[in-house]
């Protein structure tokens, strides 16, 4: 942590060093790693990212973004619709449910660029897209609920669902060269999939690292 740290004081030190670009692409397209994750289900999931972009201004560019995501969290039953038929039941004996997912992103829109120093080149956007996740829950956890007398109703053990969602999200690239860069991304999301089943609203981080190429010169 202290080697971040120093190497992200030296950074933002050493940037007023550095001159304003001059060049600038016209397009650009990143694809890289991505991790991503969601608090409220201890929901983690890696996969990859890709971004299209085109500069209409030195300062502003228009594009999309999507990905594809594996991982597993876990559910807890008293987030779920059937919450209250768990009142009165101590909380230790109420069980995680996990489950498998599958996540798709996809965004457009506008995305503001500072390019004030030649090395880096920093970016905000909104988020502005779709999710799409696909969950298959093993619902095997909630049998001993059964010995205390609570029935839960029948749920479908592989569940769909697509949301909207609104966002931020921002970065850096990192200029290796005038067609080549390295790109650092984080993004974050809140929606609401799964309104059936679940209470409250999730919350999505996906963070982003991988090479971006650039071609074209804006006039």
């Amino acid at each position: 942590m202290k080697r971040v740290l120093s190497f992200i004081c030296g950074l933002l030190f050493c940037l007023p060093a550095f001159a304003q670009q001059t060049h600038v692409n016209r397009y650009d397209v990143f694809t890289g790693f991505s991790y991503m994750i969601s608090p409220a289900r201890n929901l983690t999931e890696r996969g990859f990212n890709g971004e299209f972009g085109v500069n209409v201004r030195r300062w502003v560019s228009l594009g999309g973004d999507f990905s594809v995501l594996k991982g597993a969290g876990t559910i807890s039953p008293s987030e779920t619709v059937f919450a209250p038929l768990l009142a009165g039941i101590p909380a230790n004996l109420i069980p995680g449910v996990p489950f498998k997912s599958t996540t798709y992103t996809f965004a457009a829109g506008p995305q503001f660029n500072l390019r004030k120093w030649e090395k880096f080149t920093l970016f905000a956007r909104p988020g502005l897209g779709g999710i799409h996740e696909v969950a298959d829950i093993d619902l095997t956890p909630l049998a001993p609920l059964a010995g205390l007398g609570i029935v839960l109703p029948p749920v479908n053990p592989h569940q769909p669902d697509t949301a909207l969602f609104l966002g931020l999200g921002g970065g850096f690239d990192l200029n290796v060269s005038r067609p080549i860069g390295i790109r650092f991304t984080a993004d974050w999301v809140n929606t609401h999939l799964f309104s059936s089943l679940l209470t409250p609203r999730q919350n999505y981080i996906r963070f982003s690292i991988g090479p971006t190429f650039r071609w074209g010169e804006l006039k």
